[in-house]
Formats: C-alpha cells, sequence, structure tokens
C-alpha cells in the first residue's frame, strides 16, 4: 500500500509539474502571436510593393539620406536638390517634410509612395486645381479645354472629348461652369470608390 501511495504522489507530482509548464508556455505562445501580429502590422506598407521596387526604393533613401543617419531631413532634401542641380526654397522643403506624419525615415518615405500611389483625395485637389486654372470668373471656354485635352499631357481623341463634353453642360457661348464641372467629376470619383 505503501507503494500505491508513493505512485499516486508521483503522478500526482508528475500531473502538477506538467500543468506548471503549460501554463508558462501559454503565455509566450500570446506573446509571440501578439509579436507576429506586430511585425505584420508594421510591415503591410511592404506588401504594397514588389521586392524590386523595395530595393529600388531603399537605394534611392540611401543616396538621400546624405548624413546617414536614417531619417531624411531638411539638409539631406536640400543636398538631393542641389545634385540634381535644382534650388529648392526653405518653404518648398518644409512642404516637402510636411507631407510625412513623422520622421522621414525609409518606412514612412515608403508610406507616402504608397499613399500617393493609391490615388488619396489628393486627386481631387489635382482635378480642382487643372480646372480652375482654365477658369475665367467662373466659366471655362470648351474650345481652350478641348484644345488643352487633345494637344497636352495624355492627349484625347476627338471621340473621347466629344464624349466627356456629352456629359458637360455647356451653354450658347460654349463656356462650361466650373464649380458644376468640378462638382460632376469629384463627385463622380467618390461614386466609384463607394461602388468598389
Amino acid at each position: 500500500m505503501a507503494d500505491d501511495k508513493k505512485v499516486k504522489k508521483t503522478k500526482k507530482k508528475k500531473e502538477e509539474g506538467e500543468a506548471a509548464p503549460a501554463e508558462e508556455e501559454a503565455p509566450k505562445r500570446a506573446s509571440t502571436r501578439e509579436s507576429k501580429k506586430a511585425k505584420r502590422t508594421g510591415s503591410n506598407i511592404f506588401s504594397a510593393f514588389s521586392q524590386r521596387q523595395v530595393a529600388e526604393f531603399k537605394e534611392a533613401f540611401q543616396m538621400m539620406d546624405a548624413d546617414k543617419d536614417g531619417v531624411i531631413g531638411k539638409n539631406d532634401l536640400r543636398q538631393t536638390f542641389d545634385a540634381l542641380g535644382k534650388m529648392a526654397s526653405d518653404k518648398e522643403l518644409d512642404e516637402l517634410l510636411g507631407e510625412a506624419t513623422g520622421p522621414l525615415n525609409f518606412t514612412m518615405l515608403l508610406t507616402l509612395f504608397a499613399n500617393r500611389m493609391s490615388g488619396s483625395a489628393d486627386e481631387d485637389d489635382v482635378v480642382i486645381a487643372a480646372f480652375k486654372s482654365f477658369d475665367d470668373g467662373g466659366k471655362i471656354d470648351s474650345e481652350k479645354l478641348r484644345h488643352a485635352l487633345m494637344t497636352w499631357g495624355d492627349k484625347f481623341s476627338t471621340a473621347e472629348v466629344d464624349e466627356a463634353f456629352d456629359q458637360m453642360t455647356i451653354d450658347s457661348n460654349g463656356k462650361i461652369d466650373t464649380s458644376k464641372l468640378i462638382q460632376m467629376l469629384t463627385a463622380s470619383a467618390e461614386e466609384e470608390e463607394e461602388a468598389a
């Protein structure tokens, strides 16, 4: 009987001994999962680009980071512009750096590129600025716009311009209401986003 008690005690100790390490391992597993999750969250920006693109961005970043501190600052930008033979004012450099929500390290640079490539709200600002450049007292001359669309940038064909003009309200003087045109264009972009 004494042997039975020893076996039971040994069994009980083993069970208790096994339970304790299992409890210790559980927090380790959770923290490992959390750290992997944190790593995935932080590296999502890298998945927006191919490995080749990331390598090219890294090379460009290293070229721009003149002081090699891992952050592109105002002096780094100034040296980059100088090397390209372009003059940049302090205001322009501050505006460029102001686009970043924090220090302009490599991850932040990728984030800025990804935001630009994703076509964020900045596209509406570009559309508005483009059409306001044709604005003359709240109206756009349709013939000047037609000429511009068929001459510069990604040139429109006559059929493409005609199709676009069919969507616009052009008055008897050949003028397009600038604010209505901008509203139509920016609203259709929002509708496309909502449909997606």
